[in-house]
């Protein structure tokens, strides 16, 4: 029978570190515990919220109220013939890319630096170096919230910058067929990750907790550019800092707690609509209730 956790606090399951409680918590880990999550929510007539790693996320204070499932105990990896791959959307995405360079397998290199699972890779159409998910996407399975399983093409997915069709609707990604290219020098894959690797360390910010990029880049030039050049770096609001490093990062230097980073990001935003008049769309998503 089918039994959430009741008041579980979501903090540890974010990248941020921050974040209340879920009213009701599941980890389920496979398609048939999915299934009965639903069935239960359903029944007791609360909203269902997906959380994968937790990574481009910062969720409330005051926590999420329904039942939150936390994916990431969807485990497993199916290697096929020539490149092909299903992947469950628990699967760490930088794990992934170093298996499939091992193989000799192109296409994911460029991934090695985005610390999320990858059903949220796909969610977001995560990308960097000028690759996008969506390049090496073949196929979706979802369920949606009444638990309708369906596979979607990459043609249903309408992809665009840090964008699909999923933000929009109430599929939840269970697996992920992925297209590589089979054959490769292993040894000069590994090389480029380690290249890509290398990079995102001297270039992003590491040691305290942040989800990554805040902003996403508008047409002109990086989100970064803007808000370094407004003075941002080293800026504080309670234990939340615009990184040094890198501006368009938010570290949670000092216990911050979510609203300390949603005033952050918010004054971040402010400085550049002001001299700039350019509007920074957020590419963290907001969960629960906000200022």
């Amino acid at each position: 029978m089918f039994t959430p956790r009741a008041q579980v606090s979501l903090a540890p399951f974010t990248a941020y570190h921050v974040g209340g409680k879920a009213q009701w918590f599941s980890q389920p880990r496979d398609l048939v515990e999915v299934h009965q999550a639903l069935a239960w929510a359903k029944e007791q007539a609360v909203p269902v919220t997906v959380l994968g790693a937790g990574t481009n996320l910062l969720i409330s204070d005051q926590g999420i109220s329904g039942l939150v499932l936390h994916l990431r105990q969807l485990q497993g990896i199916c290697w096929g013939q020539g490149g092909q791959i299903r992947v469950a959307a628990g699967e760490s995405l930088a794990s992934l890319v170093w298996q499939s360079a091992r193989r000799g397998w192109h296409g994911l290199e460029w991934a090695v630096g985005i610390p999320g699972s990858v059903g949220g890779a796909v969610v977001m159409n995560a990308g960097a170096h000028g690759w996008e998910t969506q390049q090496v996407l073949h196929a979706v399975e979802v369920v949606d919230r009444l638990g309708n399983h369906r596979r979607l093409s990459l043609a249903d997915l309408e992809f665009g910058y840090r964008h699909s069709t999923f933000q929009d609707r109430d599929w939840i990604v269970l697996a992920v067929e992925l297209q590589l290219e089979a054959g490769q020098d292993a040894q000069l894959l590994l090389h480029q990750v380690e290249t890509y690797n290398r990079h995102r360390h001297q270039t992003q910010p590491q040691g305290f907790p942040n989800c990554g990029s805040v902003f996403r880049n508008p047409a002109e030039r990086a989100a970064g550019w803007f808000l370094e050049h407004a003075g941002l770096k080293g800026y504080r609001i309670g234990g939340a800092e615009v990184a040094c490093l890198h501006a368009n990062f938010i570290l949670n230097r000092e216990r911050a707690k979510a609203e300390d980073i949603w005033f952050l990001m918010r004054h971040m935003h402010g400085e550049v609509q002001a001299r700039w008049n350019i509007h920074l769309e957020q590419e963290v998503k907001l969960l629960g209730k906000f200022p």
